[in-house]
């Protein structure tokens, strides 16, 4: 069945049993940037959705996350701060000790602390993520047609991405 008359058939509401095969051969490539590190398929090999193709060096990854989960400690260290400088700017407002102006800017301090603190936050969850992308995985289950990527390979993500493995669609 071609998709225009599947199109047709979905209009019209009718119910018609068919499969459609994406184009025969798929070229993968990870989202991140490094140099190839593993290679864990062959030419011909079948793989299931899921399986780890391949995989980069996560060394500078991993230095990445632990370099912003030092600086989501060291945001979360001074949001308290300024909480407690905050609160206490609040209670001596309070008691008429001190000023609208200084309540004011301990406001400010807080607010520009937890915006810090979210900012390394979404950090670590991009770090986290980068990590995790280092490895390619079957998107579907399929046939390894290709495997151009090979260790030491240099993949660069933010221009056209060398293809490091191409699968073919595994048909029944």
């Amino acid at each position: 069945m071609n998709l225009g008359v599947l199109a047709a058939a979905l209009t019209w509401g009718l119910v018609a049993a068919s499969t459609l095969w994406a184009a025969d051969d798929i070229p993968l490539t990870t989202p991140v940037s490094g140099v190839v590190e593993k290679v864990f398929v062959k030419p011909g090999q079948r793989v299931s959705k899921g399986t780890v193709l391949l995989q980069l060096d996560k060394t500078i990854l991993q230095a990445r996350l632990d370099e912003v989960v030092a600086e989501q400690a060291r945001a979360q260290a001074d949001e308290s701060d300024a909480r407690r400088d905050l609160d206490r700017a609040q209670e001596l407002f309070n008691r008429t000790v001190s000023s609208a102006t200084e309540l004011d800017a301990a406001a400010l301090r807080h607010a520009r602390a937890q915006a810090a603190l979210a900012t390394a936050s979404a950090r670590v969850v991009i770090a986290h993520k980068n990590l995790h992308n280092a490895e390619l995985k079957a998107p579907f289950s399929a046939v390894v047609s290709a495997v151009p990527g090979a260790p030491g390979t240099v993949v660069t993500a933010e221009c056209q991405p060398k293809t490091l493995v191409v699968l073919r669609s595994a048909r029944p």
